[in-house]
Order: C-alpha cells, then sequence, then structure tokens
C-alpha cells in the first residue's frame, strides 16, 4: 500500500529543494529523516516535514510495518511565478522572478 503527503506551493524553488529529494528516493524512511536531519538547508527541512507528514498518514490509515517503510517516489515540481518589478536606473526596471514549488512524497512497503 502507498502513503502519500505533498507540500503545495512551498516558499523555495524546485531547483533548491531537488537534490535533497534525489538523495532519500529511495531510502528507508528513518535512514532518509537521519540523513536529512544532518543537513543544513532549508529545503532539507521542508522535505523533512513532508516525509514525517507522510509517515504519520502512514499510521494513520494503519500500516503493518511503520520500520519498513521505503520512499518510493520524492517528487519536487515547479510551482507558479510571483512577478514583481524593480526600478533601475535610467527609467528602466528589472523583474524579479520569485519561484514557489511543489513537493510529493510518496511511501510503499519495501515488499512492493
Amino acid at each position: 500500500m502507498e502513503f502519500k503527503a505533498s507540500h503545495r506551493f512551498a516558499d523555495m524553488s524546485a531547483r533548491k529543494i531537488r537534490p535533497f529529494a534525489a538523495l532519500v528516493r529511495g531510502r528507508y524512511v528513518d535512514e532518509a529523516l537521519e540523513l536529512l536531519r544532518f543537513v543544513p538547508n532549508r529545503g532539507a527541512r521542508l522535505l523533512e516535514q513532508v516525509i514525517k507528514s507522510a509517515l504519520g498518514n502512514a499510521e494513520d490509515q494503519g500500516a503493518r510495518k511503520i520500520d519498513e517503510l521505503v520512499i518510493k517516489e520524492s517528487r519536487v515540481d515547479g510551482g507558479p511565478l510571483m512577478k514583481r518589478l524593480v526600478p533601475r536606473a535610467r527609467g528602466t526596471a528589472y523583474m524579479i522572478r520569485r519561484r514557489w514549488s511543489h513537493i510529493r512524497v510518496t511511501l510503499a512497503e519495501s515488499g512492493d
């Protein structure tokens, strides 16, 4: 059985979170949480929260062996852009693109 959790509209670009999603993909949940705990990046904190949420969903839905859950899918997609203009010299303007992302995690039992 699969257990899912997501964080939509995370206030960080997907490019900054994707390396951590690739780091934990295919690992046991406790090992992944231990890895992310020692990484000093905000993207790792966001991904760690989503994994804990998926683990909580697994407990609520009656997963038999919580210790043997594996991260089957960890995906970070780009979200919408918040566009702003910043005034520059001589009447010009530069665009600021504030990027958001969607984080999705799927846990599965190790036999699947």
